[in-house]
């Protein structure tokens, strides 16, 4: 009998810091606090021990913290916060940015990239970073999907092209342009950009997701998708001969749809998850649908990545208003991509 997602153990997962000085430290001290009702699997956070234990108390957070080794987290984590500490220091003001502390940040994120690689973790969950802090700092990466990028192919030996998938529990959204102006979409937009990356969905849908043949829907560009050229010609010239390339592939492809009419109900139903052009058409339906359980899903990776699906929120850092529920839907869905990923 084949086992089931259930069957399969898997190590801690590896929690970054993010920005010290937004919500971070706040949610993750708080999943501790409330892991029994979020009910995340064991983890432990790459973070400064001391920053932490200083934000509990300011937020009246009980968390004891307990410095350990990646593979002594599960042991302690019903008694303390397992915390591995950084190597690189890490001075934080709620609310405040200082690129100061971009190393530590930088740090994070590459260790947990390396304990999953020695088998130490099972997946990395991050969470928010500001960029500006590690521009300032001398970052030269678009963004955090972008270095994991970077560092999955320094681990595979091979180029690969990491895809942002939002997804919830109504549903998984993909944009095919993530973080770049509007007015460049069309000329940044091609046929083999959508195919590429819709190859990328359905095979991570299919390993990651145990969804066996995955359905995509596949946006258009333009309102109404183009109204037969009325509105614009990438549907006919760029959309078209790519659904047409990922169904000679075997991929089960539709589209190009009008954007505002595939994300009622109804429509849902019909797709395991939507190719969308550009970011906001992505992101505002799943953050509008669930915005507290949905989980940002870097795909194509060598390891499984989630993320919680909001920013780092230095307006509220400090103030014991951050919800932590979608770090802990990250670190739940981390742990059930791992566990399909093993038991397929």
């Amino acid at each position: 009998m084949a086992p089931t997602d259930r069957d399969v153990d898997i190590p801690p997962l590896a929690l970054t810091m993010g920005e010290p000085g937004g919500i971070g430290p706040d949610i993750t001290v708080a999943i501790w606090a409330k892991r029994r009702v979020l009910c995340p699997p064991a983890f432990y956070c790459l973070s400064d021990p001391d920053m932490l234990a200083e934000r509990a108390a300011a937020l009246g957070v009980d968390c004891p913290i307990e410095i350990v080794a990646p593979e002594d987290a599960a042991g302690c984590i019903d008694r303390a916060l397992p915390v591995v500490r950084l190597d690189k220091p890490v001075k934080a003001t709620p609310g405040r940015l200082d690129s100061a502390n971009a190393p530590a940040v930088i740090e994070a994120i590459a260790r947990a990239v390396g304990d999953v690689r020695s088998g130490v973790a099972a997946a990395v969950v991050t969470n928010p970073i500001n960029k500006k802090a590690l521009y300032d700092a001398g970052f030269n990466h678009p963004g955090h999907t972008e270095f994991l990028g970077v560092l999955s192919a320094a681990w595979t030996g091979k180029p690969g092209t990491p895809v942002m998938m939002l997804a919830g529990p109504d549903l998984k959204a993909v944009p095919v342009t993530i973080h770049i102006p509007l007015r460049d979409v069309p000329t940044v937009l091609t046929e083999a950009l959508i195919v590429g990356t819709a190859g990328i969905v359905a095979t991570d849908l299919r390993r990651r997701f145990a969804i066996a043949r995955p359905r995509l829907a596949i946006t258009g560009l333009n309102p109404h998708a183009g109204e037969g050229g009325a509105f614009g010609d990438e549907e006919d010239r760029i959309i078209r001969p790519a659904i047409a390339a990922l169904r000679e592939s075997g991929i089960e492809a539709t589209g190009p749809h009008s954007a505002d009419a595939m994300f009622y109900p109804t429509a849902r139903t019909a797709y395991d998850a939507a190719i969308c052009m550009y970011h906001d058409q992505a992101l505002i339906p799943a953050k509008t649908l669930s915005f507290a359980e949905t989980v940002n899903v870097t795909l194509g990776l060598a390891f499984v990545r989630t993320s919680p699906d909001h920013g780092t929120a230095l307006d509220i850092a400090g103030t014991g208003k951050a919800d932590p529920a979608s770090l802990g839907a990250a670190l739940r869905l981390a742990g059930e991509l791992t566990r399909n990923q093993l038991a397929a």
